[in-house]
């Protein structure tokens, strides 16, 4: 079962429409702008340390850690933006997120588990 697109994915598309008005769309630039400024930019997504593997398809999905409040609030201000204008973003939680392969003090991208929600 392949993972679902995350909300960065959707927010991205929604920027490059260009088809929201002045207000949103300087909503939306500031929220990217906060994440670009204040959450790094995973390093790995998978395990493999084959060359070209970063290339590949991966499995590995993003988490927020539970004690990344800031980053949470941010996230859920973009992600009632998007609801504003049609997408449709579920939260996922677990305990078990997979084989972790990258972390740093905010989020956590793993390899999901067999029973991991995706």
């Amino acid at each position: 079962m392949a993972a679902r697109s995350g909300f960065f994915c959707a927010a991205y598309e929604l920027n490059e429409a260009q088809t929201l008005d002045p207000y949103s769309q300087a909503r939306l630039e500031h929220l990217l702008q906060w994440f670009r400024e204040h959450l790094a930019v995973p390093t790995r997504f998978n395990s493999s340390k084959s060359k070209g593997a970063f290339h590949r398809d991966t499995r590995g999905l993003s988490w927020f850690k539970p004690n990344a409040s800031e980053a949470l609030s941010k996230s859920y201000e973009l992600i009632a933006l998007l609801a504003e204008n049609g997408y449709v973003i579920e939260t996922l939680r677990s305990d078990r997120v997979g084989y972790v392969v990258y972390e740093d003090d905010h989020q956590i991208v793993a390899e999901p588990f067999a029973d991991t929600p995706s």
